[in-house]
This record gives structure tokens, C-alpha cells and sequence, in this order.
């Protein structure tokens, strides 16, 4: 079975001041949800399913969606703040959903085999779906414990130059296999060379910029939504009641793999990987997607 593609462009863009999902970034307009499907497409990826919300569903459809439905299978899913397990309700005062792992959650109705999930608004280069899609062709089957996977990249090459960033700083052993991945908010490289960040206890924390990070773009089968919902179970359990708490992938993957009910490898990339988190990152992304088009990377335009 080919893989799907799991798009979230669920997110608001609240620091980025609009639909950055639609904002176009090619020299001919493309977005960059253009050229993560096209790079999917060429990979042999089966299907995109995008992770949307209802409100602007129609606009989606319509600017984004349409543009692919002649050359890949499309569906959507909705993230709806109270799509929650039985037994849950959002608390009063709540507007925000729950964070990434929610959104994939999203999705458990639509996807039915393996799957990739990516952000909607970051650029992972072609290398990464072509190593992503390898690994799924090379996945052992009925072999007891899931197999999951994640593209990394150094954490130097994550950062903005406008604001602060959040990151999985991740830790890796044998056979490149991720040991843990830690959330850390609030990076920026301060005066003084050094990066830093927050843990999600409120600590602050130094890192190595080339420590490879999640950039939220991880290979997973099926089982991962069964083992999804006992954790974002036990996360409302535990935090449900806070007015801003998120349930992350990564926080997912990482106690998974430390209770060893999976296991995930670090698949390394030659591909660059640009963000637009904030406005002012728009012109290093359109700069370096005009590159790649120079060096023949990509046709122009994509088709």
C-alpha cells in the first residue's frame, strides 16, 4: 500500500498575521503545500489527506485542495477543539485545540495504512520524502512492536532570524534509533552566539545547534492511532484542565519508545529544510525555493 501524506495546516498562523498556508512563496506563485505535494508525489505517496479547520474549509478546498485532486487521492480532516475521547469536555473558557498530536488524531478516520505527517507551512526538501518513502518500502511487517520513523535536522538550520522557535530536541543511539526527544520553547540564538530555550517545566535549558531536531515530519503506521488515543487519554486526564495545554508528536513518540511499545528511527537528510514562522522570514524562503529552481530541483512552473 502507498503511504498517505498527512498535511496539518489546522494552525491558526496567529505569528505569522494570515493563511500562511495559501501565502504564495515559487516564482510562480507555488506555496510551499505545493511543492511538499508535488515532492510527495514524486516519492510514489499515494495519497495527501489535509488537517483543516472548518471554518475555513471552503477557501481550502477551493485554493488548495483543487489543485491536486487531478494527480493525487485527496480527503480532509477536521480538528475540532471538542474531538475528544468519550468521557471528555473542553473546559469552559478553552478556544485553542489540543496541539499537534490532536490534530493527527484528526485524521484516524481517514488514513487506513502507513502514513507521513508534515506541517503545512515548512519546507522539508525533496531528499526528505524520497529517504521518508525508502524507509516505508523497507518496513518489516508483523514483527511485534511498531516501527516508526522521523526526518532530522540540525538545529541550526531550524532557526529564524525574527523570533523564537519551539523544537523536539532529540537524542539518538544504536542504529540511529531515537532514545528520547525533548519539547523545548522559546529557542532564539542570543547576543552572545549561545542557543537556548525553555523546557516545558519552565527551566531554562543551553543547546548544541547541531542537535538534531523534529521538525515534525515522522513516518508512522496504523498502530500509531491506537497507541495515540491512550495517551492523549491520559494527557486530558492529567491536563485537560488547563487553559493552554498541548498534546505534542513528539511527547507522543518519546514515551512510546520509553515504556518500548515502539521504536523510531532517525532517518538523516541532505535536504534544507525553511520555515516561515514569522512574516519576515518570507523572503529567505522565497530566495531559497528560487535557488532550488536555478539548480534544476524543481520545474518552473510546478506541475
Amino acid at each position: 500500500m502507498k503511504p498517505s501524506l498527512l498535511v496539518l495546516a489546522a494552525g491558526m498562523g496567529s505569528r505569522y498575521g494570515g493563511l500562511k498556508q495559501m501565502d504564495p512563496m515559487g516564482p510562480n506563485g507555488e506555496t510551499v503545500l505545493d511543492y511538499s505535494v508535488f515532492d510527495a508525489i514524486r516519492a510514489g505517496f499515494g495519497k495527501v489527506v489535509f488537517v483543516i479547520r472548518e471554518d475555513f474549509a471552503e477557501a481550502f478546498r477551493e485554493g488548495v485542495g483543487a489543485r491536486f485532486s487531478d494527480r493525487i487521492e485527496v480527503d480532509y480532516a477536521f480538528q475540532k477543539l471538542d474531538d475528544l475521547p468519550a468521557g471528555f469536555s473542553v473546559p469552559e473558557g478553552r478556544e485553542k485545540p489540543w496541539g499537534t498530536a490532536h490534530a493527527v488524531r484528526a485524521a484516524r478516520h481517514v488514513i487506513d495504512g502507513p502514513f507521513a505527517v508534515v506541517n503545512a507551512d515548512d519546507f522539508y526538501g525533496a531528499d526528505a520524502y524520497q529517504v521518508i518513502a525508502r524507509w516505508f518500502e523497507g518496513l518489516p511487517t508483523d514483527d511485534g512492536k511498531p516501527h516508526y520513523s522521523m526526518v532530522g535536522y540540525p538545529l541550526r538550520n531550524t532557526l529564524s532570524d525574527h523570533g523564537s522557535v519551539n523544537r523536539g530536541i532529540c537524542r539518538t543511539g544504536d542504529g540511529n534509533l531515537l532514545a528520547d526527544v525533548e519539547e523545548v520553547v522559546d529557542i532564539a540564538r542570543g547576543d552572545d552566539g549561545m542557543v537556548r530555550g525553555t523546557r516545558i517545566d519552565g527551566s531554562g535549558t543551553e543547546i548544541s545547534d547541531a542537535s538534531p531536531v523534529s521538525m515534525n515530519f515522522w513516518g508512522f503506521t496504523r498502530e500509531f492511532f491506537t497507541q495515540l488515543e491512550g495517551h492523549f487519554t491520559a494527557f486530558l486526564r492529567k491536563k485537560g484542565s488547563e487553559m493552554k495545554s498541548e498534546c505534542y508528536i513528539p511527547t507522543v513518540v518519546d514515551d512510546l519508545i520509553g515504556r518500548d511499545q515502539a521504536d523510531c528511527v532517525v532517518l538523516d537528510t541532505t535536504a534544507n529544510w525553511f520555515g516561515v514562522t514569522y512574516a519576515e522570514d518570507k523572503p529567505h524562503v522565497v530566495e531559497s525555493i528560487a535557488k532550488l529552481v536555478e539548480e534544476g530541483v524543481y520545474p518552473s512552473p510546478l506541475s
